[in-house]
């Protein structure tokens, strides 16, 4: 997509929608908006705050009303008698548009009367920060949770079928990563939109130790009980593996935040609002093997 696409579809509709939300009062507040309520932190961060009794929207294309990041017309209603919301952007922060979209839908949140918003970030992504610095400036009260790789990228979505195929093949070489469990990032999110304590807070998540993705390989070998293993492959022909599946090439961009060694240490936001330790990989290895997500079935 062309940069004048993008400068279409996140720009001219925004100053539309603020026409529209200078005309409301503020809302009364309340619901808890969570946009990607259906994904892996936003599912368990609406589980969490429903448990609590709290009312909760998932902001998605298919919730009601509906939430499109690529439909600035959707934001508003979805934000209706919303206080809090976490904000999540698919596919990523670091992904072209993505700070104009953030920042628009931030000021649209504050004149529409909602006070809190709790941003999902990545730790060393430097094309983020844009996003981060704009809603900040919206006048919100923000908390920014930057989190390392996700562990249930290997049983959601990304690597599942590597999994299940018997081979990680990654443009990773040797690198390491601090993966951090979804709940503990669930658990963070929910105390930064419940808990005053945390408004104007940056926290940096990652899981207790660095594991390489020979080291992952292991750890999942051990709990299916089979030969899961690790071939380092090129970033060229990593695209082309994204082509083949119909994801976007700019997802390989994402493993240079690896290569580079800029998260190679671990950082301690959830032990510094929890008070616990991170969960860590082979726990949840061991949990997720026993659901039979990684069975091989005979076809």
């Amino acid at each position: 997509m062309t940069k004048n696409e993008h400068h279409t579809q996140t720009t001219r509709p925004t100053t539309d929608v603020n026409a529209h939300v200078h005309a409301h009062h503020p809302r009364a507040g309340g619901v808890t908006l969570v946009i990607g309520g259906t994904g892996k932190t936003g599912r368990k961060v609406a589980e969490r705050l429903t448990a609590q009794g709290r009312a909760v929207r998932i902001g998605s294309r298919r919730g009601e009303p509906a939430f499109d990041w690529d439909d600035p017309t959707t934001w508003l209603p979805a934000l209706e008698d919303a206080d809090r919301v976490y904000v999540t952007y698919y596919p990523d922060l670091a992904f072209p548009g993505a700070s104009v979209r953030v920042t628009a839908f931030a000021e649209v949140a504050v004149a529409a009367g909602t006070r809190r918003l709790v941003l999902l970030s990545g730790r060393g992504e430097e094309a983020a920060r844009t996003s981060e610095e704009g809603l900040k400036a919206s006048g919100a009260d923000w908390t920014i949770v930057r989190s390392s790789w996700f562990n249930q990228n290997f049983d959601e979505s990304f690597f599942l079928d590597s999994v299940r195929a018997g081979e990680l093949a990654l443009p990773t070489a040797d690198a390491v990563e601090a993966f951090v469990d979804t709940g503990d990032i669930a658990d963070v999110v929910v105390a930064a939109l419940t808990d005053d304590r945390h408004i104007g807070k940056t926290y940096e998540l990652s899981g207790p130790r660095l594991l390489g993705f020979q080291d992952v390989a292991a750890e999942l070998s051990k709990v299916t009980g089979r030969e899961i293993g690790y071939a380092a492959v090129s970033m060229e022909d990593y695209r082309a593996v994204l082509r083949e599946n119909g994801l976007p090439e700019d997802f390989a961009e994402l493993f240079t935040l690896i290569l580079d060694g800029r998260n190679a240490h671990l950082v301690h936001g959830v032990e510094e609002v929890l008070g616990r330790p991170p969960r860590d990989f082979a726990d949840f290895a061991r949990e997720a093997a026993a659901t039979g997500v990684w069975d091989v079935r005979a076809v």
